[in-house]
């Protein structure tokens, strides 16, 4: 079972991902999470992994696919704060190379600021 967590930071929608994506509701979890973010005009999105155990060839796809919405949809999705384990399946997969994989919020936030922004961000 995954527990998902939304929260805003700027123009950024932070997603705290906590257990396990695997086939079933760990994946169908994270599409419709993604697809109802990017239906309400949200496509700034950082998916926080920190708390992932475990994702496997399901859940990889399933973040691919995210990935691909997101940018289909004009926006950027970003990775943040990869455990050993997600970090190596991604290293072994290649998928490192295809994700802006960060492990530092702030910083994933202010990357967010730099790619492809239309002009200046204003903060409120």
């Amino acid at each position: 079972m995954i527990k998902a967590t939304c929260r805003r930071i700027d123009t950024v929608t932070v997603v705290d991902l906590g257990g396990r994506i695997t086939l079933g509701d760990g994946s169908t979890t994270l599409r419709d999470m993604v697809r109802n973010l990017l239906s309400q005009g949200e496509n700034r999105i950082l998916l926080n992994l920190g708390e992932v155990s475990y994702i496997d060839s399901s859940g990889l796809g399933e973040l691919v696919n995210a990935f691909t919405q997101v940018r289909r949809s004009g926006g950027d999705l970003k990775l943040l704060n990869l455990t050993r384990k997600v970090h190596d399946l991604l290293q072994i997969t290649k998928l490192y190379t295809v994700f802006d994989v960060q492990d530092d919020e702030a910083r994933a936030i202010a990357a967010f600021g730099q790619a492809g922004a239309p002009g200046p961000q204003v903060a409120h």
